[in-house]
């Protein structure tokens, strides 16, 4: 949740915060999610109190809305630049990743030019006081070694699942499907918005 709430203010910041029915279908988003979620209301409710008490989210007040949003604060915690917060919003997204990996599914939040400053923002994670991310033990048959985010605690090894092997495609199917998928969930977005609008005509009256 704390991943899909700093997610959305990158990439979509027009419908940023979000209300409580748009961080639902942020957080059950099919598209850049691993693993994909079935989260109900009282859930992500519950997961809000928890990110409460640790001061990392909250409710964003508001005199321009009758609908409660929410918001992370991650910079107010941990005071990351823009590298460093699209890097822990994929590791909180999508779990342990290799470098190669971030580097690819960081480039809507922010485009590294080099795989050498993933690597470099990665150790700078790692190298905080307490740290936010370690580098997990190689698997076997695996090149390159992956990384996980320390904000739920210690990462035990064996509970992280090897990555699934990369299928390298040119097909244009994927590509539209890809695009499919982030347009749907643009939608969604639109849609809860919409939904607010017209919560604040009923509550007004």
């Amino acid at each position: 949740m704390l991943g899909a709430l700093a997610e959305k203010e990158i990439t979509t910041p027009d419908y940023y915060p979000l209300s409580l029915n748009a961080l639902i279908a942020a957080c059950n988003q099919k598209s850049s999610r691993d693993p994909v979620m079935d989260l109900t209301e009282d859930k992500v409710r519950d997961a809000l109190s928890s990110l409460g008490d640790k001061r990392l989210a909250g409710p964003v007040s508001s005199a321009d809305s009758r609908v409660t949003k929410y918001e992370h604060r991650l910079p107010e915690v941990f005071n990351f630049d823009r590298r460093e917060a699209a890097i822990v919003c994929v590791l909180l997204l999508r779990g342990a990743q290799t470098p190669g990996e971030l580097r690819s599914r960081t480039d809507r939040m922010y485009h590294f030019e080099e795989l050498a400053d993933v690597q470099s923002t990665l150790q700078k994670l790692a190298q905080r006081e307490p740290p936010l991310v370690a580098m997990l033990r190689r698997q076997p048959g695996t090149k390159e070694a992956r990384y996980a985010h320390l904000l739920s605690g210690a990462v035990e090894e064996t509970s992280v699942p090897a990555p699934e092997p990369v299928r390298q495609t040119t097909s244009v199917d994927s590509d539209r499907i890809a695009r499919l998928e982030a347009e749907v969930s643009e939608l969604k977005q639109k849609l809860a918005a919409l939904e607010e609008h017209i919560a604040n005509l009923v509550a007004s009256r």
